[in-house]
């Protein structure tokens, strides 16, 4: 299993190895140590490989990741899985702000709690968070879903389209055009899929609520001209 040694080996190195990983390579485990706050650590991943960070990441970790499971041994800065397109990241710390924006797929797990603006224009990703998520969460999400384990600040699913939000406990204020909807047998099916693909045991479906867009933002109407 090649190790990286951030305290002694360049960030560039570390990127340029797994960028260079090619079909029927044998080396699909890495661990990578002493990370210590650096930034864009494994981004633009696009192999099915195994990387454990062993501490704490900057911005943009695993940025426009694409089949690969990383795993942050700590907490991550700003833009963590910005962009991802598949795979599966998960974070053992806190998420600063904006984690898991734009992200087109794959699956991004917080066991710690996440900032502001997790899943701002998240475009497919699915995004589950243990804890609770800051201000402007979903804002402008176009597809996917959020999973919230714990509460949600101001301003949750401003101006959404169709990402769906799951909140297990209190929200402060509800953004543009996002209401609580009705949960229904299939979406009870899906975040118990979505809980169990995340590894989370302990909570029961039926003890979350949903959120949505009333589709009145950005299907323009006139009546609703004050909103825009």
């Amino acid at each position: 299993m090649p190790t990286f040694d951030l305290a002694v080996t360049p960030l560039r190195d570390l990127n340029q190895a797994l960028h260079d990983i090619a079909p029927g390579d044998n080396d699909l485990q890495f661990d990578v140590v002493n990370p210590r706050g650096h930034h864009a650590v494994a981004s633009g991943v696009h192999a099915p490989v195994s990387i454990d960070i062993h501490g704490s990441v900057g911005y943009y970790c695993g940025g426009m990741n694409e089949e690969a499971v990383i795993t942050v041994h700590g907490s991550a800065g700003p833009g963590v899985a910005e962009n991802m397109m598949s795979g599966r990241i998960t974070i053992k710390g806190d998420a600063s702000q904006y984690a898991g924006a734009t992200g087109c797929g794959g699956l991004l797990v917080i066991e710690g709690n996440a900032s502001s603006r997790c899943g701002i224009s998240m475009k497919g990703i699915d995004i589950v968070v243990r804890g609770n998520i800051g201000h402007m969460s979903a804002f402008m999400a176009q597809a996917g879903n959020l999973v919230v384990l714990g509460d949600a600040g101001e301003a949750l699913g401003d101006s959404l389209y169709e990402a769906r939000i799951f909140v297990r406990g209190k929200v402060e204020s509800l953004g543009a055009d996002c209401i609580e909807k009705e949960m229904r047998s299939e979406h009870i099916e899906l975040l118990a899929a979505l809980l169990a693909k995340a590894g989370i045991s302990d909570v029961r479906p039926e003890e979350f609520s949903r959120y949505g867009s009333s589709r009145k933002l950005y299907n323009f109407n006139v009546d609703n001209a004050e909103a825009y």
